[in-house]
């Protein structure tokens, strides 16, 4: 009588008398002969399938899964991305030696047998029959791809590869029958080429090209004959024969894998004692997988791009479909990233913000007319560690951003006077802009319900001295807040709201801007990316264009290439020429003598405008060149930090100012990127003078005033222009402490303060 093993199960002769049952099954199955009744062979146990003649006919084999690459704009690499690292090669370029190492100790009868090896089948058998358990296998190379094609179809789901590697007789009956027809459909040397590209190597290396590299920095065409054999070992057991973590029973295994090829003739006996006494000679690549592997500190673009892939309707109806041809991958994304921009926006973010500041920076830079985004970085690398972060600080929520994106400061009021040129009023506007005012109510809003001014609130300028009748290009370049909020009364809330749709200006969360006349100074979370599109507007004489970042992107299925479709940039007319060519000039004057001073480029026309929040937390610069527009913002993400007597950058600050801080950080970035690049003009606009005799400002020559809204006081270098001598009239001058705060009912949200702005 047969003695059962110790704790119970089959003896050795059960599981052979089991074991014989499939091998009988599948004589039977090869030899054309009508299958028994399963449970005739005792095979109807638990995991097993009703009828062999009931399974699906087709194997339905998924595309490889492989590596996809990003390349920015000159064809250089951003970053590979990879559910597993795996480039399809074909057999031509995989090393004879590889080839026939793989074959000897995995299947060394693969080109005499079918599906099946029945020889082999029997050795198994009387191999574990003598040892008492299973010390010896008998599937054929052609079962274990199919068994390798049901994990890979399983994915990342552990359930599925649970069920795609359970050790029943149900399973192994399945392969059984998909391996027939796979070796009826492919024929040998096609199954040798597949197993060699999907098998496991370990060291998150699928397929063989990863696998050369990743241990040898090689590739596949390459491989040596020792080389060739530690890598056809590591398959059976790739956590036990790592060579990177187990150098000793790696080399073990290769020697195995070398007497083995001596002994079925594929190698001599004294090639394969050379090769054994060889050291397993690693060079190793450690793997690259994701963007926080980008270079040239595009980790925040690079999964800037991989949100838009999986959130963008062109590339799949669903969510689901959008992610599962993501997770394929086998992509090479080409996106409009310029190295050159790119260089220069980390640079410039490196030399003024440090990523140990208290404070954060985030620089966008984008192609007027196109939309396309050359540069995208932050000062804060990306990464999960101390002064790092896996937020970008550059894009709306839903694209991997802040919850709420940052209040903009007088960064808002091109906008607003955008909407009045185009209600037609002058472009020498005047208003009687006083030091102080009450919110003028009502204002007419979109719809019959006019914006009341129930409590009577208030708002005031930077300082007393400040105050009017001022004309829009002075009011602008001192960025006076009492006369964009009369200005914005006067027109009305509509226009402005108008606008802002045209030029997609919409809060880091995705939600509109609300109909409250605060928004005049930039009381609402922006995102950069937002800004640096809407002002590249302006720059396009009123042509807004949505922002891209993928120029084209093709597919490598098989051996096969194909492209797929990309968002394409939408350009519709925001603004007639004539507003934009006024705001051009307008903005000029800023960067020329007014709180942008600091920011101004000194080869090129531009123009732009500085904006600092309520209590200092938000300071930003945005600008432009008729050939390129940036945002840069500098503040805490958490909107904790009010920027007073802080260091940034290794540099003191008492107060921190638009044109003080981000202003040099664009003018670097700016110069870096446009550095031999064209230098267009802007069209000329004629702006009528204001009336010399009555001068704008307190009349003394005291011109230090500079608006600070909710987030405003954009005092730049405190710019005394209007004659005297302008107490803080010079770079780095004296300014007044912000005295008033904006009312709280008068905005809606949380301003940027969101749990995710960490």
């Amino acid at each position: 009588m047969s003695k059962k093993r110790s704790g119970g199960g089959l003896s050795a002769t059960q599981q052979a008398a089991k074991f014989l049952g499939v091998s009988v099954l599948s004589g039977a199955v090869l030899a054309g002969i009508a299958l028994p009744a399963v449970g005739a062979l005792g095979l109807a146990a638990k995991g097993s399938v009703e009828s062999f003649d009931e399974l699906p006919a087709n194997l339905k084999t998924p595309p490889l899964s492989q590596r996809t690459t990003i390349l920015d704009a000159k064809g250089g690499t951003i970053a590979t991305v990879y559910s597993r690292d795996r480039t399809v090669v074909e057999l031509k370029d995989i090393s004879p030696y590889m080839q026939k190492a793989i074959v000897a100790i995995e299947d060394s009868r693969f080109y005499q047998h079918g599906a099946v090896d029945l020889k082999g089948v029997l050795r198994a058998l009387n191999q574990n029959a003598q040892s008492g358990g299973v010390a010896q296998g008998a599937s054929t190379l052609t079962q274990q791809y199919v068994k390798n094609v049901f994990v890979e179809e399983a994915g990342d789901d552990p359930t599925k590869v649970a069920q795609a590697t359970q050790q029943t007789i149900g399973r192994k009956i399945r392969e059984l029958k998909y391996a027939i027809q796979v070796e009826e459909e492919l024929g040998k040397k096609k199954i040798l080429e597949n197993y060699l590209n999907i098998t496991f190597f370990g060291q998150q290396a699928y397929g063989v090209e990863a696998a050369a590299q990743r241990y040898f920095s090689t590739s596949a065409k390459d491989l040596t004959l020792a080389q060739s054999a530690l890598l056809a070992g590591i398959v059976q057991s790739p956590s036990r024969y790592d060579p990177v973590n187990d150098e000793a029973e790696a080399t073990k295994r290769r020697n195995v894998v070398l007497q083995r090829m001596a002994e079925v003739g594929d190698i001599s006996r004294a090639e394969a004692a050379k090769a054994q006494k060889e050291k397993l000679g690693l060079k190793v690549s450690q793997p690259k997988n994701g963007c926080i592997t980008a270079v040239k500190g595009a980790s925040f673009f690079c999964k800037y791009v991989e949100a838009v892939f999986k959130s963008d309707p062109v590339f799949g109806k669903t969510k689901e479909e959008r992610a599962k041809i993501w997770n394929q991958g086998g992509l090479t994304i080409k996106t409009t990233l310029d190295p050159q921009a790119q260089d220069s926006v980390q640079a410039s973010l490196k030399e003024h913000v440090y990523k140990s500041d208290k404070v954060a920076a985030a620089a966008t830079l984008v192609e007027p007319g196109t939309g396309k985004i050359v540069g995208m970085g932050q000062s804060k690398p990306f990464g999960y560690g101390k002064n790092e972060t896996e937020i970008n600080y550059s894009v709306n929520y839903s694209m991997g951003g802040s919850n709420f994106g940052f209040p903009t400061g007088s960064t808002f009021k091109p906008f607003v006077a955008a909407a009045a040129l185009e209600e037609g009023r002058p472009a020498n506007q005047e208003y009687s802009s006083p030091y102080q005012m009450e919110y003028p109510s009502p204002v007419q809003t979109c719809d019959s319900k006019p914006w009341v001014n129930t409590r009577g609130e208030k708002l005031e300028n930077e300082s007393e001295s400040e105050k009017g009748p001022y004309r829009l290009r002075k009011a602008m370049e001192l960025s006076v807040n009492t006369y964009f909020v009369q200005m914005i009364s006067d027109i009305g809330l509509c226009p402005v709201v108008n606008m802002t749709n045209k030029l997609q200006v919409v809060q880091g969360n995705g939600d509109k801007l609300p109909e409250v006349p605060a928004i005049a100074l930039g009381s609402k979370g922006i995102s950069p990316l937002t800004m640096a599109t809407a002002y590249a507007a302006f720059a396009a004489r009123g042509m807004y264009c949505t922002p891209v970042a993928i120029e084209s992107i093709t597919q490598k299925v098989g051996q096969q290439q194909k492209s797929l479709e990309v968002p394409k940039s939408t350009c519709s007319r925001a603004m007639s020429e004539t507003t934009a060519d006024t705001i051009n000039q307008l903005l000029k004057g800023v960067v020329d003598s007014g709180t942008g001073k600091t920011a101004g480029l000194s080869d090129r026309d531009n123009a732009g405008k500085t904006g600092t929040t309520d209590s200092r937390k938000n300071a930003w610069f945005v600008g432009y060149t008729p050939n390129l527009s940036g945002a840069v913002w500098v503040g805490s993400a958490s909107q904790k930090v009010e920027m007073k007597n802080i260091y940034i950058g290794g540099e003191y600050n008492s107060l921190v100012y638009g044109g003080q801080v981000p202003g040099p950080i664009w003018k670097d970035a700016m110069t870096g990127a446009l550095a031999g690049k064209d230098a267009p003009g802007f069209n000329f606009v004629d702006i009528p003078e204001d009336n010399p005799d009555r001068g704008d400002g307190d009349g003394n020559g005291n011109g230090n005033g500079n608006g600070n809204g909710n987030g405003d006081g954009d005092n730049g270098d405190g710019n005394g222009n209007n004659g005297g001598t302008g107490d803080g009239g010079t770079d780095g001058g004296t300014f007044p402490t912000p005295t008033f705060s904006i009312p709280e009912n008068l905005f809606q949200g949380n301003n940027g303060n969101g749990g995710r702005n960490g």
